[in-house]
């Protein structure tokens, strides 16, 4: 399906790719890994033709499809509603039901012959396109990867880039290429989320390519490895646990044959040494020389497990009661977030929230660490040092500065060897510590961000999906340096392996409470699982009906069409499309409202919150008048096309 024969590729002068081979075969999945910087991003857009190779051949079979979700999707916009965006990956089907509708439009101004065998024509092959089941389709997979139902109706350009991509992956979904090539699409999921795709690549018919830092989600999706090392395509025929079995015999047996090769070069280069001025010994020592130029030389085994030796001390350690909170609520307007709950943080608690989007992890993150308000009693225990890592701590890196410097401006009394030593542990050694911040990749501004947050003495950690944008190397660095540090944090992050490395408690929020369970994620996942087994109310699991479409124009197949009946359906639907958007506008208007509510201006002034929530509950009844008026629409639509069917 697609072949890579002897590809070279450089950047500048740097040798990115040198004779590597690899031969993709339909049905593969394939994870591609590697350190930062080997190539694997790079590798993916030269498949897909976005980057020209210096040598070497990538062809790919005629029948051959290609999706790329790629993290540059971060960026598209559009006023469509995120429904229509995922629904043209059936191109042609969207482009046939518009022509139905024109057809129908002209046949009620000019009925003829001719328009019905166009209609039947389009009909058939709308059928036989599955047309209309396309819109349910869409449906399930963006529910499936963590949209509501109300959001589908919302343009694309209103959502977050995470969000954006996730739209990306719904349409590259539905499209179903014969290559799917995935690059971090963990990054921009919950777990949830992660599973469900995990669910769905394990039947997807095409081949996968993914590319990915989160070790649970590459053993479940993928049956091969391959690994970017050296310039080359290292094949492993198995999951990410076998690649490590295999990696680890295959450096053993590369290291003997290594070190065999040193042995008998010294050992000719000696003879060499010894006999080059006899003349009696002269033949043999120019057989010696010649063999030694011919010899293909054994690299040495590269270590690729960074260990981190620097220990991530604190001056002042806190009390025994980190954080205390007592019948803590928070809401946004309607959106309930925590409602009359408590929950209690020691000293030595290596806690990981977990759970889906939209259930308020990164809130509570901010309620601990004191940054938003709320109604109840947050108490901080004695001596307690925060440091709160989130995403944006990226963008608050002086772009400016060199990596080292940014270091020295975190505010700590560690020396440069110090902080040589803590950047060396996060893979930035010699003269990478000059680099400035802004030729960084994502990756490595994480690296230096996380590196200043743990740097800065505190004794309790708050940290908000710290893995995001590492590679599988730096999350294992990142495990190595929570697993030595003696103080206290919490961690937001839906990696499963990471999680199971450091936590010895889970939180999750359930009912608007947040709950504990007092030890690792795998006790706690075994937990769960005792639990849904000895449930005695547990349910038979019921197959999810295909959410209903929207009333669609039908066409009717039968060439006794009565005009008043078309005229009325006609329009029945111009009211069904003005009733939705000014549903529409008024969900924008309830949104606008929340955020009024939510604001610290409304929310401590008496009289002002009052009369914000006033007009909330006003527009929130016209909301649901308009919805009654669409269904009530929609129901005289579906009665009148059964009519004409």
């Amino acid at each position: 399906m697609i072949s890579i024969n002897n590809l070279n590729y450089n950047i500048g002068s740097r040798v990115l790719y040198e004779g590597a081979n690899l031969h993709i075969k339909p049905k593969d999945k394939i994870g591609l890994i590697g350190l930062n910087g080997t190539g694997k991003s790079t590798l993916l857009k030269m498949i897909v033709g976005d980057l020209t190779i210096d040598g070497g051949d990538i062809s790919q079979s005629k029948d051959c499809t290609i999706g790329f979700l790629n993290q540059d999707l971060l960026s598209y916009q559009s006023a469509e509603p995120i429904l229509d965006v995922a629904m043209k990956a059936f191109a042609e089907a969207v482009d046939i039901h518009h022509k139905i509708d024109k057809v129908l439009a002209e046949m009620e101004a000019n009925y003829s012959d001719d328009l019905v065998t166009k209609l039947t024509k389009l009909q058939e092959r709308f059928e036989a396109l599955d047309g209309y089941a396309i819109q349910s389709k869409a449906e399930e997979i963006l529910e499936g990867i963590g949209f509501s139902t109300k959001d589908l109706t919302r343009p694309l350009k209103e959502f977050s880039g995470g969000w954006r991509m996730r739209v990306m992956l719904a349409k590259l979904l539905l499209e179903k290429p014969s290559l799917l090539m995935l690059d971090e699409p963990t990054n921009h999921l919950d777990l949830p989320s992660i599973q469900w795709v995990e669910s769905y690549l394990k039947t997807y018919e095409g081949a996968v390519i993914v590319v990915s830092h989160d070790r649970h989600f590459i053993n479940n999706t993928v049956n091969t490895i391959v690994e970017v090392s050296n310039g080359k395509l290292n094949l492993y025929a198995g999951n990410y646990d076998f690649y490590l079995q295999e990696k680890e015999l295959r450096n053993e047996i590369q290291k003997n044959a290594f070190e065999n090769q040193q042995q008998k070069i010294k050992q000719t280069e000696k003879f060499i040494e010894r006999f080059k001025a006899k003349a009696t010994k002269a033949r043999q020592v120019q057989s010696r020389v010649k063999a030694l130029d011919r010899m293909d030389k054994i690299d040495d085994v590269l270590d690729e497990n960074a260990k981190v030796n620097f220990r991530f001390n604190f001056n002042k350690p806190s009390g025994r009661h980190v954080i205390q909170l007592t019948d803590v609520s928070k809401s946004y307007g309607d959106l309930v977030i925590l409602k009359n709950t408590n929950a209690h943080i020691e000293r030595g608690d290596k806690i990981a929230l977990i759970g889906a989007n939209g259930k308020g992890k990164s809130t509570l993150l901010r309620i601990i660490a004191g940054t938003d308000k709320v109604n109840g009693k947050r108490e901080e225990g004695y001596n307690v040092i925060k440091s709160f890592y989130a995403q944006h701590q990226l963008e608050a890196l002086n772009i400016e500065y060199e990596i080292l410097e940014e270091m020295k401006a975190s505010g700590t009394d560690k020396t440069e060897m110090q902080l040589r030593s803590v950047l060396g542990c996060f893979l930035f050694s010699d003269e990478d510590v000059f680099k400035k911040i802004k030729v960084l990749s994502g990756g490595e501004k994480s690296r230096v961000a996380l590196a200043k947050t743990l740097i800065s003495e505190a004794n309790f950690l708050l940290l908000d999906e710290p893995t995001n944008h590492l590679d599988i190397q730096s999350v294992n660095i990142l495990i190595q340096a929570l697993q030595q540090y003696e103080g206290t944090f919490i961690v937001v992050s839906h990696d499963r392996y990471f999680v199971t490395e450091i936590a010895n408690k889970i939180w999750y929020i359930e009912n608007n409470e947040i709950k504990e369970y007092p030890g690792t994620y795998e006790e706690y996942m075994w937990w769960k699982e005792k639990q849904a087994a000895a449930a005695p109310t547990v349910q038979p699991q019921v197959k999810k009906e295909e959410p209903k479409a929207k009333p669609k124009p039908a066409p009717s197949q039968t060439n006794n069409l009565s005009m008043e009946a078309q005229k009325e359906l006609k329009a029945l639907r111009k009211k069904l499309d003005g009733i939705e958007n000014e549903i529409l506008e008024t969900e924008v208007k309830i949104e606008e409202a929340e955020k009024e509510l939510a604001s610290p201006e409304v929310f401590e002034s008496p009289d002002a919150l009052a009369q914000s929530n006033e007009k909330y509950q006003l527009i929130k009844a016209e909301l649901e008048k308009l919805n009654d008026q669409w269904e009530e629409t929609g129901i005289k639509i579906e009665e009148l096309e059964k009519q004409l069917a």
